[in-house]
């Protein structure tokens, strides 16, 4: 299936913004500018008349699929927010978008406070936005007129920084964000959740919170690398192929006491990069469902105890232990469930990071990863259900 094509207004745009960025150069420049782009030849004193419409008249002769090719050889060359904009809203065509309502709620998240928690906003937001050459929202008529012009970044300097009238929506609509390329949203949230940006407890806060919102358009923050051991994100697709993944995030979102939710999500982003932490996680997310059922149950449980004894523990209070059943097909269903969280302590033990590998462990695959992941969320889910079960009963 051919993806879609752009519109007229779209192509039309594009046009009028590489015209205006050729125009950008000096007049006897412009000739040659639209030579290396493959555009027709012209005089210089042509282009002497009018800068615009020399680049325009060649350009409505070059072909809409090839247009794009031009643009993006420009910004090679220059710096254009709008019109790598342009690039990007065509480019981005068929493909799944972060939706408006996902925007407002990733804006809901900081509510009165700030954007990052390591810098100002202004510094945070100058990573992603040319904020110092974008037009201003406010016009100065006080400043001096040798002064230098006055741009988007005086106004957040003022509005949000030092006397915080701007609040986080508003701030963010003046920016665009609501409206953006996806790319430019990617940046942003790349730049919002970097060790830079947050402390290493609001890192992985928000992280948690974001991904929250953002599995609903197929995409999440996925763990990148590490920059002097704090972790980095990147926003990536949703891995195809794990249906499950959305069913329990829901689940676990929902129950979510401490870091259950979050430690789920970087289980479930860590399989393919990091397939020993992502068994350790697995480990520790089922300790934590554990603890925290049996202490909304009111029942004590010794904080050193492994995982089978605190799994044999709520198993108990749930009723869900092979002998509280008569038929035998729910004794044996319960009993490898028993089993499965017993092999996954067992395999956290032989194949996670959570001791020494020695020379001659094994190394754990993304598949032995995805298995324990997989594993550990259904236990985990099938917990609080039954759980919450209980409870009405």
């Amino acid at each position: 299936m051919s993806p879609p094509r752009p519109s007229t207004e779209q192509l039309q745009r594009l046009r009028t913004l590489i015209a205006d960025s050729i125009a950008g150069h000096k007049a006897y420049d412009v000739p040659g500018v639209c030579k290396r782009l493959g555009l027709g030849d012209g005089t210089t004193d042509e282009a002497f008349n009018s800068k615009f419409k020399y680049a325009s008249k060649r350009l409505a002769e070059v072909p809409a699929t090839d247009l794009l090719s031009v643009g993006r050889q420009l910004l090679e060359e220059i710096n254009s927010y709008e019109l790598s904009e342009a690039i990007a809203a065509i480019d981005e065509l068929g493909s799944p978008p972060i939706t408006e309502l996902t925007r407002k709620r990733i804006a809901f998240i900081f509510g009165s406070g700030s954007l990052a928690s390591e810098m100002d906003d202004l510094a945070l937001v100058s990573r992603i936005w040319p904020v110092k050459d974008m037009k201003p929202v406010f016009e100065d008529h006080s400043r001096d007129l040798w002064a230098s012009p006055h741009t988007l970044a005086d106004d957040i300097a003022e509005c949000r920084v030092k006397n915080r009238s701007w609040k986080i929506p508003d701030f963010l609509a003046t920016l665009g964000f609501f409206s953006c390329s996806r790319s430019v949203v990617s940046k942003f949230l790349n730049e919002i959740v970097h060790p830079l940006a947050q402390s290493a407890a609001r890192q992985k806060e928000l992280v948690a919170e974001l991904n929250t919102h953002l599995r609903h358009d197929g995409y999440h923050l996925a763990d990148a690398g590490r920059m002097s051991g704090s972790p980095i994100y990147e926003l990536r697709p949703l891995p195809a192929g794990v249906p499950a993944d959305e069913s329990i995030s829901a689940v676990l979102a929902a129950f979510n006491p401490g870091d259950i939710s979050s430690r789920w999500q970087m289980a479930i982003d860590r399989r393919s990069s990091d397939p020993a932490g992502a068994i350790t996680l697995a480990r520790t997310l089922l300790e934590d469902v554990c603890k925290w059922v049996l202490h909304k149950a009111g029942e004590t449980y010794d904080e050193e105890a492994e995982l089978p004894t605190l799994y044999r523990r709520l198993s108990k209070r749930l009723k869900l232990a092979p002998d509280d059943y008569s038929e035998e097909v729910f004794r044996k269903i319960l009993g490898s469930c028993q089993n499965i969280v017993e092999s996954l302590g067992a395999l956290r033990n032989k194949l996670s990071d959570a001791h020494s590998p020695g020379p001659r462990r094994a190394k754990p695959l993304p598949r032995h990863a995805e298995l324990a992941v997989n594993l550990a969320g259904t236990m985990a889910t099938f917990l609080v259900a039954t759980w919450e079960a209980r409870k009405k009963d």
